[in-house]
């Protein structure tokens, strides 16, 4: 399995940004797809994700409004609108994929892209 990142940039506070991860290898539905973030000094954590077999999403509470975790299914792509950006949303953007339960934690993803940078100025 190999996730490919894409996306990421130097945008202004307030500006947008979109992030694609291409899945291969992916045979089954029953994973979760999303996208976690770690910054400087600090802990990788989620972001967003999506099950694959029915769409429903997950959001952390930090960005529930601003950010919309999408897919192109003919594409296994997920996709990560990212609106109002702030200077906090700083981080390197980490593609996931998981079968697993723990799939809101580090530990439990099985699978993980390059990191993509995203910087936000104010």
């Amino acid at each position: 399995v190999q996730l490919q990142a894409s996306g990421g940039g130097l945008v202004q506070a307030g500006g947008s940004l979109r992030l694609s991860c291409a899945a291969s290898g992916l045979t089954s539905s029953n994973y979760r797809m999303g996208w976690f973030r770690q910054a400087p000094g600090k802990e990788r954590d989620i972001v967003a994700a999506m099950r694959w077999s029915d769409g429903a999403t997950y959001y952390a509470d930090s960005v529930k409004g601003r950010f919309t975790i999408s897919r192109d299914n003919a594409k296994n792509t997920v996709y990560l609108q990212m609106n109002s950006l702030k200077p906090e949303d700083t981080a390197v953007y980490y593609c996931a994929a998981t079968n697993s339960v723990l799939w809101t934690t580090p530990s439990g993803i099985r699978y993980w892209g390059k990191g993509t940078q995203v910087t936000v100025s104010s």
